[in-house]
């Protein structure tokens, strides 16, 4: 898995793109959203209600019911982790960085059937047990290949037969991962995810199936989660390029007052490597069952 200290260091507001997030709307959650044409005018109260509109989603393809034992991996700040004890089971949000489960269990760490604990999801501790059921929201792209490969057999060992993992991710277009470099050429989206290669999508079920899962079903969340909100930015790069826009900006968002020039150009820069990193990838939700 990528260094806990890089991926917390990339998430912070050293980074000009995250300072800008955090401003129109990142708080509880950190995952790009769910963005339908009929649901954008909540984008006039930030992004905060497409990010919960993608966990309710991902949380939903668990098909777990009261109860059951659910591992939620990579819980960040815990909010999916609350609202799965709030559905009725016993939830154990799992994250590598102690600072966010600190920040979990602050949050919610009285809530009924939530609990949080720091470990690595690709070599879990033998103490957390037995679930019926395991998810993983936009998360692995981090671990690497080689910890993706782990999380999905730790996911498989640590599921009672009959469980499901729900793991929701970026994936690559291409069957080649290493063509990032031409797409990221100066690793601005890397650097700004705390990521190398993206997996491509059509060896994650093959990866699945190799360590026992059988392979429910692929849902294609690309244009919800990266096209619709790619257009979005687009029209912000725009914005961001002109005095105008970003005094429009500022008048909508007071706290980007703080970002100065070299701040905007940052933003801008980072804002046309990600548009050309999304036109690459897919973003798919997978659903794995164990016999």
């Amino acid at each position: 898995m990528a260094d806990r200290e890089r991926i917390a260091e990339s998430y912070s507001d050293t980074n000009v793109l995250f300072h800008l997030l955090r401003h129109v709307g990142w708080g509880d959650l950190v995952n790009v959203g769910y963005y339908t044409v009929p649901t954008l005018h909540h984008g006039v109260g930030g992004l905060g209600w497409f990010q919960r509109e993608l966990v309710r989603r991902s949380l939903d393809l668990l098909d777990a019911e009261p109860g059951d034992r659910v591992l939620d991996a990579c819980c960040g700040r815990g909010l999916s982790t609350a609202v799965l004890g709030r559905r009725g089971c016993t939830a154990v949000g799992v994250d590598v960085q102690p600072e966010q489960i600190a920040e979990a269990r602050r949050r919610f760490g009285s809530r009924p059937g939530a609990e949080f604990t720091v470990a690595d999801v690709t070599a879990l501790p033998a103490e957390l047990g037995v679930f019926d059921r395991v998810h993983c929201l936009e998360a692995a792209f981090h671990f690497g290949p080689d910890g993706r490969a782990a999380f999905l057999a730790e996911a498989f060992r640590v599921l009672r037969p009959g469980g499901r993992l729900v793991l929701v991710d970026f994936t690559w277009r291409s069957p080649d991962p290493s063509t990032i470099a031409a797409v990221d050429r100066h690793g601005l989206v890397r650097s700004a995810w705390c990521f190398d290669e993206v997996e491509p999508r059509d060896r994650y079920p093959v990866r699945a199936e190799e360590v026992g899962f059988t392979v429910t079903a692929v849902h294609d969340w690309t244009r919800p989660v990266l096209e619709l909100p790619m257009s979005l930015a687009g029209v912000v790069r725009a914005a961001v390029r002109s005095r105008v826009g970003r005094r429009a900006l500022r008048l909508r968002w007071p706290g980007l007052r703080e970002l100065t020039p070299a701040d905007w150009r940052g933003v801008e820069e980072s804002l046309e490597a990600h548009l050309a990193w999304a036109r690459a990838c897919h973003y798919t939700a997978f659903v794995l069952d164990k016999p």
